[in-house]
């Protein structure tokens, strides 16, 4: 069996994960997944209990009990790069001996889950809505790097949906995952299905022109009128995608939620939507503690 070695897993002198700081007896089995450090005090204020509390550089971990339930909120920062980050070391705290540097021959699947803000590209999808991202659209090309990327991505859409845009061949190939079929069924009654797009930055890889034009100036008008098999692009975020393809890959549960604070097509946006981001939270945990 291989052993991993210090370079390619790090481990801190305390027996904690290099970047989390968190040790494997820290890690509840549900976990959600904030962008920003400031938003795991907010989560955590529903828990009943606090059992640790622990910080490095953008990464905020509370593991506590809602409603009896053990659970870990962490915040991830923003973008794709700290999702490959987070996933890959939660998975090693739950999967991953320490001590021998070996994977564990008992598998522990966790559930993670991402409660994040974003920006629709329909109309019918208003500010305050709670999206789910039953599938999500990876600009990032996180998923390419990694062996079995095929396996667990949808082919088919991504082969319409490269013909349907034109697709820029200096760009990152995309990639479409799905959630977890199981976190939809317990999600579907309270929110929006939608395919989210996941992009590598907030201006121009949204389609966002401040000084610098972006390179295709019509992308996101090829986005929204973007179709398959009766569903459409929804809405934009940055996460999602690397979330639920490692998250697959790996064997984990999986799925992003996101409050919309934008409207993209009006060219509206809400900068007061904490309200309707810890109506999101409520719902979630509520849901969450019934697993």
């Amino acid at each position: 069996m291989r052993i991993i070695p210090p370079s390619e897993l790090i481990i801190n002198d305390d027996g904690s994960i290099f970047h989390l700081h968190l040790k494997p007896e820290q890690l509840a089995d549900t976990v959600i997944l904030v962008g920003d450090p400031g938003r795991v005090a907010l989560v955590a204020s529903f828990f009943e209990s606090k059992e640790c509390e622990v910080s490095n550089r953008e990464f905020n971990i509370i593991t506590g009990k809602y409603n009896g339930k053990r659970m870990t909120v962490m915040s991830t920062g923003i973008g794709i790069g700290n999702i490959d980050i987070s996933v890959t070391e939660l998975d090693a705290l739950a999967n991953v001996d320490f001590t021998t540097r070996q994977v564990k021959p008992q598998l522990r699947q966790l559930t993670l889950v991402r409660l994040g803000t974003s920006g629709a590209i329909q109309p019918d999808i208003k500010v305050g809505d709670f999206v789910f991202s039953r599938t999500s659209v990876g600009f990032d090309g996180l998923l390419n790097y990694y062996k079995g990327r095929n396996d667990v991505c949808d082919l088919a859409i991504e082969k319409a949906f490269m013909k349907h845009t034109g697709w820029n061949e200096l760009l990152p190939k995309p990639y479409f995952i799905d959630a977890d079929k199981g976190l939809w069924e317990l999600f579907k009654d309270s929110t929006v299905e939608g395919i989210t797009v996941a992009a590598p930055g907030f201006y121009a890889p949204q389609g966002r022109w401040v000084r610098l034009e972006p390179a295709d100036v019509h992308l996101n008008e090829k986005i929204e009128s973007f179709e398959y098999e009766g569903r459409r692009i929804t809405n934009f975020e940055m996460e999602g995608s690397a979330l639920a393809g490692l998250s697959a890959l790996m064997g984990h549960r999986a799925a992003t939620i996101c409050t919309i604070i934008a409207q993209r097509i009006a060219k509206d946006a809400c900068t007061d939507y904490k309200p309707f981001v810890k109506q999101m939270i409520k719902m979630a945990l509520d849901k969450l503690s019934t697993l």
